[in-house]
């Protein structure tokens, strides 16, 4: 009976000492952190998060939902496949700033206006988010993220009454100008997303859409009321720790436009030799045709055999035509089907549909491309011509036979 009793006893102080410690007190404040672009690709964006403040009861967390679950099989698969989970993190204060000055990245806060039952709301929303069975959530990089869950956590508090304003500064901008606007146009990891990502992304973003990106989450928070009494949401800015700029490193020697540039002009020169020749490089082609056919299939996998929305309606499919890699036993053969000339001036045709896409607007392609776009279409031009005239002389021969 007395162990029942003293263990109903711990029980109880257990219970009532973490009900205590969910409670925020009156001195209490929630703000968001935004965070500066880091170093590599996936840094590039920055990040966003909540900071919980309540010095009474020794509080100082951070909670953001930028975590991969690295736990997760076949994790690359997923991660591929746009199926991949990520989590909700949580953090000491201290750790967390520690982690991204030691990275050289700012760090501002945004205060926010809230009543002591709104804080209350949000910080047990963000502790039962932050439970096992609730911190997954299926990541994209559009429409669900570290940053737009910030917006959508923070109406949850204010029951949808938060008043998103467009901040001074605001341009309208489709998600790849957003997005470039991040990263140097000529760096491999600006070609990679052009490449990999399709006309859906070259559309309008909305003004509310632009907050997928964390610098304008906190642009729009600075602007943003809240709607039963006009009050601004952020009621105190500050900057916590400034980025130490360094000089940047010349990379243009190591950038696309440099590589494929030098790349276009080695095939530009043997096309060139192989005209004065009067003969054909077949190495050369079928390396083109290998290496376009390639990219091809993947970006038709991005497009068809993925959840990634960004990846739809991809017009790199003009110059990295997928048929390309099934029709490489045409170079291998003495006397070239009729067909495979007209295969060669529909790939001139796709070219020349990417330049139109291009300067109407349908889609923005990379600028490194540019060189190796101008190189495939006189090497496309070059085979023609040499195929037409292989074509002539072997008819003029069987004539006289």
């Amino acid at each position: 009976m007395h162990k029942t009793l003293l263990f109903l006893f711990i029980f109880l102080f257990a219970a009532i000492g973490s009900a205590q410690k969910n409670t925020l007190s009156q001195e209490a404040s929630i703000s968001v952190l935004t965070i500066g672009p880091g170093a590599s690709l996936n840094d590039s964006f920055g990040h966003s998060a909540f900071r919980i403040t309540d010095r009474l009861n020794g509080i100082d967390l951070v909670f953001n939902y930028g975590v991969y679950d690295f736990e997760a099989p076949y994790f690359i698969l997923k991660f591929a496949q746009g199926k991949l989970s990520y989590l909700i993190g949580a953090d000491r204060y201290q750790d967390f700033f520690y982690s991204y000055t030691s990275q050289n990245r700012s760090i501002k806060e945004q205060v926010l206006n809230l009543s002591q039952e709104e804080k209350q709301k949000l910080y047990d929303f963000l502790i039962n988010n932050y439970k096992p069975e609730n911190k997954r959530y299926l990541y994209d990089f559009f429409f669900d993220n570290c940053a737009t869950k910030i917006k959508d956590v923070a109406n949850v508090s204010l029951n949808n009454t938060i008043i998103f304003n467009t901040p001074s500064d605001y341009k309208e901008a489709t998600f790849r100008t957003l997005i470039q606007n991040n990263l140097n146009r000529n760096s491999w990891g600006s070609l990679g997303i052009d490449v990999a990502l399709g006309s859906v992304i070259d559309k309008k973003a909305t003004a509310e859409e632009h907050m997928f990106l964390p610098e304008n989450i906190y642009k729009f928070f600075d602007s943003a009321l809240i709607k039963n009494s006009d009050a601004p949401l952020v009621k105190e800015s500050r900057v916590l720790y400034s980025k130490k700029e360094s000089p940047k490193p010349n990379t243009f020697f190591t950038s696309p436009l440099f590589i494929l540039g030098i790349i276009g002009g080695f095939i530009l020169f043997i096309t060139y030799k192989d005209y004065k020749k009067k003969k054909q490089s077949i190495w050369l082609d079928i390396t083109l045709f290998s290496i376009t056919g390639i990219i091809g299939i993947l970006l038709l996998l991005l497009w068809f055999a993925t959840d990634h929305k960004g990846t739809h309606q991809n017009y790199n499919l003009l110059w990295a035509c997928t048929l390309n890699i099934f029709v490489i036993r045409q170079l291998f053969r003495k006397k070239i089907s009729g067909w495979f000339i007209k295969y060669l001036k529909f790939l001139i045709i796709l070219l020349c549909l990417l330049t139109l896409h291009w300067i109407i607007g349908v889609q923005v392609f990379a600028i490194g491309l540019i060189p190796l776009l101008i190189a495939l279409f006189i090497r496309y031009l070059y085979l023609i011509y040499y195929y037409n005239k292989i074509k002539k002389l072997n008819t003029t021969t069987a004539n006289e036979d």
